[in-house]
């Protein structure tokens, strides 16, 4: 089997080592351009990690360029991992590789199809959530499951806590399914569509905590899911001061000097590491 490998962010460059700790190949390493995305959330540079491993390495500036498809398709790859990169890959890149491009997804398809898998996860209240390695096809997310690693979720669970779960998730579940794939063994499940379900892309602004429609559960889910590497939540004061709320919990006995108590429509919320802006 020979297997390419696109990423531009430490997600990906994670994926990369697994596969080289574990003894794999990979016949090339596709990043952008150093002069774009220098402002994308982990950005990284891939040429010393190829110089070391003599893996080619190829910098584009969009995977659907006429420049990108030609080099993989030169590249005579069976598989293709699209990891941790912004850009959509068009029907022309799927078609490039023999067996098809794999992608993986912050869920558990088709559970949570779409964006802002994390926020989204706590938000929701749900008990679990994990990453699936799937083929990618022309829809969103919707391609034959590979393989899933599981990540339950803590009463208390943060952004900042699942980001860092998840991404462990990432390298595990392509520890666990990498002889697999290099073996041809590793079975694909069709989607069950009927149990989709989609998460739109969400807004900074959508962090807003409104004191007189929400309830202390509302809020203490809201703060863990939007605090680092997110926006966070935030109050807008009657003076016109925003308030950023990182970390808090629901109000028990007399608060502290330091602390910040929100009234609630059903109680109180003590905001314990915050910052306010004019």
């Amino acid at each position: 089997m020979r297997f390419g490998f696109i990423t531009c962010v430490r997600l990906g460059e994670a994926c990369i080592r697994e596969i080289l700790r574990l003894g794999g190949d990979l016949a090339l390493l596709v990043t952008l351009h150093d002069d774009l995305g220098r402002s994308k959330s982990g950005r990284v540079y891939l040429d010393n990690l190829a110089r070391r491993h003599d893996i080619p390495l190829h910098k584009i500036r969009n995977v659907n360029d006429a420049d990108a498809i030609e080099l993989l398709r030169e590249a005579d790859l069976d598989w293709l991992f699209i990891i941790g990169w912004s850009q959509i890959a068009g029907p022309e890149l799927l078609a490039v590789p023999r067996k098809g491009v794999l992608g993986m997804h912050p869920t558990l398809l088709p559970q949570g199809r779409g964006r802002a898998s994390i926020p989204w996860a706590i938000i929701k209240g749900l008990e679990q959530t994990g990453v699936t390695l799937f083929k990618l096809d022309e829809g969103v997310d919707t391609g034959p499951i590979l393989a899933q690693e599981i990540c339950p979720l803590a009463d208390n669970e943060t952004a900042s806590t699942l980001y860092s779960r998840v991404a462990e998730a990432h390298v595990a579940l392509m520890r666990h399914a990498w002889q697999r794939l290099e073996d041809d063994t590793l079975p694909m499940l069709e989607q069950d569509a009927s149990s989709a379900t989609e998460w739109p892309g969400r807004r900074p602004e959508q962090g807003l905590i409104i004191p007189e429609t929400m309830s202390v559960a509302e809020v203490d889910r809201l703060v863990r899911a939007v605090t680092h590497p997110y926006p966070g939540a935030f109050l807008e004061t009657s003076d016109g001061d925003i308030v950023t709320i990182w970390e808090g919990h629901p109000a028990v006995g007399e608060p502290g000097p330091t602390v910040l108590r929100v009234g609630l429509t059903d109680g109180s919320y003590d905001a314990v590491s915050y910052e306010r802006t004019a």
